[in-house]
């Protein structure tokens, strides 16, 4: 048997608007794939998310859920959301107060014989590891107790897509940990395209096999979530994936042997990896991870410190988590900063400070070139 995902069980949308909510989107979500719709409030995440489930109906609309049309504007056919097999798990999970855990699974079931109900939920209850609580009421529950009892009524419906829209907001972050842990091992179990709507770029990034970016209604970029933090399109992606390192300079050459590319910023010459798409004397913006700028040991020197050397003042330290978050200003009379993370082991070791110089280097495999655009301080 293959383990290639069959196209067959893919959900295809395109979605086209002016108003209320501006929409230009195309997406595929292949089986077993989970998909994050990632981007600021408004962008269209959950607008998106409800046409798919048939709950809002976009002015030009083609969605077609493992060979099953659900929506084609030009034939004028919409599928009404009680026809489409949508698991939908809701922010605040919308279970029904007055019903017990068990009720308001059975309620998902009227598809199959009431004589099956009972067993089936118990079932679902199990899958999400809630056995024993099928006589709760909702209230009695934790966040995430409640959050697994909506997960367990969305695939009551038995759906060809499952849609989780910012399913972790309501808990608590050692909660989320555990509920992130849960949705992996369940997703390996589960056939089906799903698709999770997240501001939370970290949620994103552990939970995602691709990402979707949205600003105004509009994707700007898809890919794993490495490639699209590591290579973002342009400067508007880099800064909505939060990277805080963007700037402006001047493509000097091009060295084919070598595989470099040289940049001109500030007064100074960079190496970066080569990207001969961008033409020689083009302004350009660039990018670089703070995993990409490598501290420069006080103890003893090495081979990476000679690699776009650069040394500034520490004028911003914060402890979080076992690491140390920097911004290194490079340039007081222009005020530039390049931001870098280090173990907290490495900053003790080197002790690192507010207001310390030290040197730091840019690993030229990390400056990721993008068009110019003027950037906003």
């Amino acid at each position: 048997m293959s383990d290639k995902p069959n196209p067959d069980l893919a959900i295809h949308i395109s979605l086209q608007q002016q108003r209320p909510i501006p929409l230009d989107v195309q997406l595929d979500c292949q089986p077993s794939e989970l998909l994050a719709l990632v981007g600021p409030s408004g962008s269209g995440k959950t607008t998106i998310l409800r046409a798919i489930a048939g709950l809002y109906q976009p002015e030009n609309g083609r969605i077609i859920c493992q060979n099953e049309v659900w929506q084609n504007s030009v034939q004028q056919f919409f599928l009404p959301a009680h026809r489409r097999h949508v698991g939908l798990v809701f922010q605040n999970y919308a279970l029904f107060p007055h019903m017990t855990v068990l009720n308001n699974i059975q309620q998902a079931l009227s598809e199959i014989p009431k004589q099956h109900r009972h067993s089936h939920a118990l079932d679902l209850l199990k899958k999400v590891h809630l056995e024993g609580l099928d006589h709760r009421y909702p209230k009695t529950l934790s966040g995430g107790q409640q959050q697994r009892v909506a997960v367990a009524r969305a695939l009551a419906r038995n759906p060809k897509v499952l849609l989780l829209d910012e399913p972790f907001s309501a808990v608590d972050q050692v909660t989320r940990r555990k509920l992130y842990r849960e949705l992996l091992a369940l997703r390996k179990k589960l056939a089906m395209p799903m698709i999770i709507v997240t501001h939370d770029l970290e949620e994103s990034t552990l939970l995602a096999d691709r990402i979707a970016l949205l600003h105004k209604g509009q994707i700007l970029q898809i890919g794993t979530p490495k490639s699209v933090s590591a290579h973002p399109v342009t400067a508007t992606v880099a800064r909505l994936m939060d990277q805080q390192n963007i700037f402006t300079a001047q493509v000097l050459d091009h060295d084919l042997t070598a595989k470099k590319t040289r940049i001109h910023w500030l007064d100074r010459i960079l190496e970066a990896s080569f990207q001969p798409q961008f033409k020689i004397n083009e302004k350009v913006c660039w990018t670089i991870q703070s995993a990409n700028v490598l501290l420069h040991r006080r103890d003893r020197p090495s081979n990476g410190d000679k690699e776009n050397p650069l040394h500034g003042k520490v004028i911003e330290y914060m402890e979080s988590s076992g690491l140390v978050n920097m911004l290194v200003q490079i340039d007081k009379e222009l005020n530039t900063t390049i931001a870098i993370s280090v173990p907290l082991h490495v900053s003790k070791r080197n002790g690192l400070g507010l207001n310390e110089i030290i040197g730091i280097s840019l690993l030229s495999e990390g400056i990721h070139l993008m068009p110019y655009q003027a950037l906003r301080r």
